[in-house]
């Protein structure tokens, strides 16, 4: 079996366009989520959102190709040129058959979707995008980001809602340790704030309605929570197979060593009950990596801010680690930027890589008086804090009874 590193990331979310300003705001405890800009919401019930600002892709790339894609594959693109920048890779100078692409995303072209369906009940069928398919289907996340770069290996974009991104690296994570490819860009990418899905997730009361308080509407494993934020956003990681990354030079940030991926068979939105599917992921990604429950310094929460999902998130931690004397750190990256949803395993996999990397955890933004659930465990509130990290898993669990863990190990071990 292949040893898999992490040898590039780039990032864009509501707190930064770039690695750099997203991980020092997160450092800071700055929040991202604000009312919202993008378009009117006096008719919605929910008027907040974490939006990313001042993004012009047309910065980087082809303004007539930017027409072409959703704003989906727009934030993917960009997180994606970054970390292949930080990877100081040249995909021209290897074969780009052994080279994959596999992202996540829930949704997909939702920006897409809904301004074509206004054209086509306003103005008819003759007015709809000849574009409107190659640019909703979720797959072209990952299909566009392998044609902009002329990769020819495994190529697919999975969708398992919040779980998608943490599935999509999971996998390439597999891809490589069993030999199929040397290289895999993947992570994921999402961009659904829009009126119609604002409407959707807030008339089935998953969102906070906290509107006169935008920053402080993000709470999990408060007490005082009462709905996510939804937030836009993607996040790439550079895995390499170990050899080939030394061979070559690569810097690395850490090792992925263990996956988990496990369903709740339960209910379309709520969680298993005492967490019973998130304990399982947890304890497959832990067993896969090789490491013992005690090893592990710290847990990347999945943490939404939603009653059921982080009572039981809570539980299942506590299950899992049992009576260890020597307990993680947690923390929940949604606090600050709200849920994006199929990006959210992404952006939270590069938390951990940071963490790891500066030896210090982000703080839980508004985590003042934490559910009953939640003693003995210890969270990271009120600042960051230094910790040094060896091993560390991050969660990711989804509508639908969708599970995934991902473990990351320091390097060198």
């Amino acid at each position: 079996m292949n040893r898999v590193v992490v040898t590039g990331i780039g990032a864009i979310t509501p707190v930064g366009n770039d690695i750099k300003t997203t991980w020092d705001n997160f450092l800071k405890g700055k929040s991202g989520i604000d009312t919202i800009r993008a378009f009117d919401t006096s008719n919605h019930t929910v008027k907040i959102a974490g939006e990313v600002k001042d993004f012009e892709p047309e910065q980087k790339f082809d303004p007539k190709i930017i027409k072409r894609l959703d704003r989906c594959v727009h934030l993917c693109l960009w997180a994606t040129s970054e970390a292949v920048e930080d990877a100081q890779i040249d995909f021209d100078q290897y074969d780009k058959t052994q080279i994959g692409v596999i992202l996540g995303s829930g949704i997909g072209g939702l920006h897409t979707w809904e301004r074509e369906h206004t054209k086509f009940v306003e103005k008819g069928p003759a007015r709809v995008s000849p574009f409107l398919i190659p640019m909703m289907i979720p797959d072209m996340t990952s299909g566009y980001i392998a044609i902009h770069w002329g990769l020819k290996g495994p190529n697919y974009t999975i969708i398992s809602a919040c779980a998608s991104a943490a599935h999509a690296i999971g996998d390439a994570f597999r891809a490589i340790k069993y030999g199929d490819d040397n290289v895999v860009v993947t992570g994921g990418s999402e961009a659904p704030v829009t009126p119609f899905a604002l409407a959707g997730f807030s008339n089935m009361r998953a969102l906070s309605r906290r509107n006169n308080e935008p920053q402080k509407a993000s709470r999990p494993f408060d007490v005082d929570r009462d709905g996510f934020i939804m937030a836009e956003g993607a996040a790439t990681l550079i895995l390499e197979n170990l050899e080939f990354a030394k061979k070559r030079g690569a810097k690395i940030y850490a090792e992925i060593v263990g996956f988990g991926a496990t369903g709740d068979g339960y209910h379309i939105t709520a969680p298993a009950p005492e967490g019973e599917g998130a304990r399982r992921s947890m304890e497959r990604a832990i067993k896969e990596a090789g490491c013992r429950k005690d090893e592990i310094n710290y847990v990347n929460t999945h943490g939404t801010s939603t009653e059921l999902n982080d009572k039981f998130e809570a539980v299942a931690i506590k299950k899992l680690f049992g009576d260890n004397t020597k307990k993680p750190v947690l923390n929940a990256t949604k606090s600050m930027i709200g849920h994006t949803l199929g990006a959210a395993g992404a952006i939270e996999a590069v938390v951990v890589l940071l963490s790891m990397r500066d030896g210090i955890v982000h703080t839980s933004l508004n985590l003042e008086n934490p559910l009953p659930e939640c003693n003995g465990l210890d969270f990271v509130a009120g600042g960051p804090r230094k910790v040094i990290i060896d091993c560390a898993i991050s969660n990711s669990l989804g509508f639908g009874g969708h599970n995934a863990t991902l473990c990351f190990k320091r390097f060198p071990d």
